[in-house]
């Protein structure tokens, strides 16, 4: 797929709104993404990516897209590579997350907005936002309740 204009700037948004998924994505054996894709178990990873995506956004935002790939050999270090599709309200951004064992990176292969304008760099602004109000931040824990004693 050839890439958009400004696919860097949308990839730097994308890897910092999903910073906290490829966490709980990494908490999963290496050996277990091999298998799942060796063995085409799509299913399998996608419900991986659904249970670490529920925690940071709202349901549906986050998703496995068409598949993924394992890059293995020997003497090197694995590279598991998956297809995502986050779709926050108003755009979706297809990409690929590839993980290392010491990093990560984003690949973002095409942006389509419902109603882009004509100016890329107020549309990278603009997903931005739309992806901060599908996050799901967890507020701050709520002062306890003083009881009073009416008599």
């Amino acid at each position: 797929m050839n890439k958009q204009d400004h696919s860097e700037a949308r990839e730097i948004v994308v890897a910092n709104a999903i910073s906290e998924v490829v966490a709980e994505l990494r908490m999963v054996d290496v050996c277990d993404y091999l298998a799942f894709l060796r063995f085409e178990q799509f299913a399998s990873i996608a419900d991986i990516v659904d249970s670490a995506a529920e925690l940071y956004f709202m349901p549906g935002t986050l998703k496995l897209g068409h598949g993924g790939e394992a890059v293995v050999g020997w003497g090197e270090v694995p590279k598991i590579k998956l297809d995502l599709e986050l779709r926050p309200q108003g755009a979706t951004v297809y990409f690929t997350l590839a993980m290392q064992a010491e990093s990560a990176g984003v690949e973002v292969n095409y942006v389509a907005f419902d109603k882009p304008t004509p100016d890329p760099d107020e549309n990278t602004r603009n997903l931005a936002l739309m992806i901060e109000h599908a996050r799901i931040r967890k507020s701050p824990p709520l002062a306890p309740l003083s009881l009073e004693h009416r008599a």
